[in-house]
């Protein structure tokens, strides 16, 4: 069973940056495809970005120009960079391990991610 666990999340003011990790201690992360999600109050769980054991990438327009989702298999970690927060990116932030994930189209496939984190809560609020 592959336990993943997130960290990095707080409260940050508008305009402020926040760096999420996602790390397995037992298992590498190699060659899982792995997606940030996050879900808001009274909204559904959303995939905001995914990247490919290949290192491809996938941002939801919300996201994209100011996350940036990367790997570091040596640390066996994914991290996502957010920078320009806004209000309404306020959610719990989970990431997930798909392993057959082979494809851009696969990855935006919920259904798909079979190992979830517990998530971490993100804030923006001045």
């Amino acid at each position: 069973q592959l336990q993943l666990a997130e960290s990095g999340g707080g409260l940050v003011q508008p305009g402020g940056s926040l760096r999420l990790s996602c790390k397995n201690s037992q298992y590498s992360l190699d060659y899982y495809a792995i997606g940030w999600f996050r879900q808001a109050p009274g909204k559904e769980r959303e995939l905001i970005a995914s990247i490919l054991w290949t290192a491809g990438t996938y941002y939801s327009d919300s996201v994209k120009g100011r996350f940036t989702i990367s790997r570091d298999n040596a640390k066996n970690m994914v991290s996502l960079q957010m920078n320009s927060l806004k209000p309404e990116d306020t959610a719990v932030y989970f990431c997930a391990a798909c392993p057959t994930c082979m494809t851009p189209s696969a990855a935006r496939r919920e259904a798909d991610y079979t190992f979830w984190g517990r998530g971490t809560q993100v804030t923006v609020s001045s």
